[in-house]
């Protein structure tokens, strides 16, 4: 089986050691360990009676219920089969422009979507982006917020200059959500008045329901118009839907993942500083960029053989390679077996 690309892949790792997907502990795939939601599940259920019907292909309630929690009228609200799908159409956005400008390291997807329709781009560095990209011409931007892998959040000020120096903008927002409100920076509250900025945001990282495909993207209408004549119908199925509308009114659900995330990701960031070998980067997300001594490809298999633990690698981020690797943040337990295995697994491999 080839190595995958995305962090998730338990059928992948269990090739390797000859174990059920249920008996190795994901710290691949950032999504979070406290869900879903009861709510949601309630939701699926009662949904069950629906599948006999097709579902209504402009998702009304859905776009009302994603318009109420950002304070935006729904008519600037696409629901999307995750946020990869709207990738794609983004992409093709793009295919009358020059390029597009991509973060540095960035999601492989991200190059997926643009290489269907041959679009050009180039890279940027993180640093550029901060101290202020010096591209100019008939291109795309795109920037993760907070930035995937590494975990680093982008402040407003530093983001809204490029509204005016692109013609197009987009904000990949996926791990937004893992912030409170009050430390999130988001730019959905500028769509209005900027016709030239897409938001991409995903409902299955926080509300952990990765196999539903749940996402939206808040954009201009006259844009969502466009899109919704490109695609296919009926992407988002229904109980997707139904679970996406009572996720995000589950404001307890929130409450708590917010309560957890940021302790347990800095308990996590220091008990793996303390490993010899290791440098965890901050993060402003629910994982953890590390930078190891021992190459990412060797210390993923000896912690899948040893404790069938699985990490994610970063060969699918050129930039970064076997230098590094990334884990998610889970449970304070699951934190620490990690940790403990990471150690063992240092000491062991020193030893030789």
């Amino acid at each position: 089986m080839t190595r995958p690309t995305h962090g998730g892949n338990l059928d992948w790792a269990v090739t390797l050691i000859n174990c059920p997907n249920s008996a190795v502990l994901d710290f691949s795939a950032s999504i979070n360990p406290l869900g879903p939601p009861q709510s949601t599940i309630e939701a699926i259920i009662k949904g069950i009676k629906q599948l006999a019907h097709y579902p209504n292909p402009d998702y009304p309630q859905f776009r009302q219920a994603i318009g109420q929690h950002h304070h935006i009228c729904q008519d600037w609200v696409l629901p999307s089969n995750g946020a990869a799908e709207l990738l794609t159409w983004i992409a093709w956005e793009a295919h009358n422009l020059e390029g597009v400008l991509l973060p540095s390291p960035c999601f492989a997807d991200y190059k997926r979507a643009l290489n269907t329709f041959n679009i050009p781009f180039e890279s940027y560095g993180l640093d550029e982006l901060a101290m202020g990209l010096k591209y100019r011409g008939n291109v795309a931007l795109l920037v993760n917020n907070p930035h995937n892998p590494t975990g680093k959040l982008w402040d407003k000020k530093t983001l809204i200059p490029y509204l005016q120096q692109f013609p197009l903008v987009v904000i990949d927002e996926a791990f937004m959500d893992f912030l409170p409100p009050n430390e999130q920076e988001s730019l959905i509250d500028l769509i209005p008045d900027y016709d030239n900025l897409i938001v991409v945001r995903s409902i299955t990282k926080f509300y952990s329901l990765p196999a539903l495909r749940i996402g939206y993207g808040i954009t201009h209408p006259d844009r969502i118009k466009k899109w919704q004549k490109w695609r296919d119908p009926w992407t988002v199925n229904s109980l997707a839907q139904l679970a996406g509308i009572e996720a995000l009114k589950d404001t307890e659900f929130q409450q708590k993942t917010w309560q957890w995330l940021k302790p347990s990701r800095e308990k996590l960031k220091d008990d793996l500083a303390q490993i010899k070998g290791l440098k965890p980067l901050p993060s402003s997300a629910n994982f953890i960029l590390v930078e190891t001594r021992i190459p990412s490809p060797q210390l993923q298999l000896e912690l899948l053989q040893r404790e069938q633990i699985l990490i994610r690698d970063c060969l699918s981020f050129p930039e970064l390679g076997e230098k590094y690797f990334r884990v998610a943040v889970r449970t304070q337990e699951d934190n620490q077996r990690l940790s403990n295995a990471i150690t063992q697994t240092y000491q062991e491999i020193n030893s030789i």
